[in-house]
């Protein structure tokens, strides 16, 4: 019987979110750091205004990205002792869930001591949007807005990938994510040339934004929130924003804490009027606390079903390797042995 190395990649995928929760990310020399190093250096040699120069550019670096993963996965893939760790750090690597919630958190801190200076600093590290002119209500808004849209992106979308394609996953999806955070904006450098990356992120992310918000709905009682709410303003609203995936995480944040969430959006010269979801009241600083409150739930029980979805791949493995008759047609052989999903990671709305 072939070794089942769906196990160990399990509980790698499960150790790397405990250390994601008990370290937050790597303080120094985080690899996503340096992959966004290697992309910066390749955009100042390959840049043209143009879609087909951004999706090349894309496709090499995501490419390089998955190879690794899939190299690193052939190469433990009968060392189970050492797949264990080596998919434990990756999936260290590429989450940012508690990362998240510590920047959300200093942001209430800010806010509770009516420290606006101090708030305002802050939120460039939540959101893109123009801090310079919010108040209280429009920081504490933005900040449980990034932390319901990144709670996917950061967290349940790369266990999401993990779950379904293991270490190219792992490594693919956080290429894609990161490059639309530096090249996926509507910018006149990179409308054209972030297309590809934008596009690809919001394929990416389409199933792990609506796990998102199912989970939402089901933890919202552990941050205080109401379930019943999250799905009724996660039905009713999360179509309306321009994000496919944003959206619906939003919705489902601001249902399930009582909130009213959207409005206008200032992105240095540019101005969004987002559609308002929930119809709560606005977010204040102990909003905040809340939603990080939730966003912890949910990716943690992403992490959950992430590992024991790996291991229901794994009891599937075992089954499709038992020997085809050699009465069965050739097509259907091929389909049984190799019945193995495959995967591979919008642009930044907050």
């Amino acid at each position: 019987m072939p070794p089942r190395r769906d196990v160990p990649t399990a509980v790698g995928l499960a150790l790397g979110a405990a250390a994601d929760l008990l370290l937050a990310d790597p303080r120094r020399r985080h690899p996503v750091a340096g992959f966004g190093t290697v992309a910066a250096a390749l955009e100042r040699r390959v840049w043209r205004d143009a879609r087909a120069a951004g999706a090349g550019y894309a496709a090499v670096l995501v490419g390089a990205a998955a190879g690794l993963g899939a190299g690193l996965d052939r190469a433990t893939r009968d060392r189970p002792a050492v797949r264990t760790p080596v998919v434990a750090v990756a999936t260290w690597a590429v989450l940012g869930g508690t990362s998240l919630g510590r920047a959300a958190t200093a942001m209430a801190g800010a806010l509770d001591a009516g420290d606006l200076p101090t708030a305002r600093a802050l939120l460039p590290t939540l959101a893109g949007r123009d801090p310079s002119a919010l108040d209280a209500g429009e920081l504490a808004r933005a900040t449980v807005e990034s932390v319901a849209e990144n709670t996917s992106d950061a967290a349940v979308a790369p266990l999401v990938w993990g779950a379904l394609a293991g270490l190219p996953g792992l490594l693919g999806y956080r290429a894609v994510n990161t490059l639309d955070a530096m090249v996926g904006h509507r910018s006149p450098r990179y409308a054209r040339f972030g297309w590809a990356a934008a596009r690809a992120d919001d394929a990416a992310n389409w199933l792990p934004a609506r796990l998102t918000a199912a989970l939402t709905v089901a933890c919202a009682p552990l941050a205080g929130g109401s379930a019943r709410g999250a799905l009724r303003v996660w039905r009713r609203d999360g179509a309306a924003h321009p994000s496919p995936n944003a959206g619906r995480c939003e919705a489902a944040a601001a249902g399930a804490l009582g909130l009213r969430l959207g409005g206008r959006n200032v992105y240095g010269t540019r101005v969004e009027d987002r559609p308002v979801l929930g119809d709560g009241r606005g977010p204040g600083s102990g909003d905040v606390v809340r939603a990080v409150r939730l966003s912890r739930a949910v990716w943690l029980a992403a992490a959950a079903l992430a590992a024991a979805a790996r291991l229901a791949v794994g009891v599937g493995r075992e089954r499709g390797n038992e020997p085809v008759p050699k009465s069965v047609h050739p097509a259907v052989r091929a389909a049984t042995v190799s019945r193995v999903p495959s995967g591979r990671p919008s642009r930044h709305t907050a």
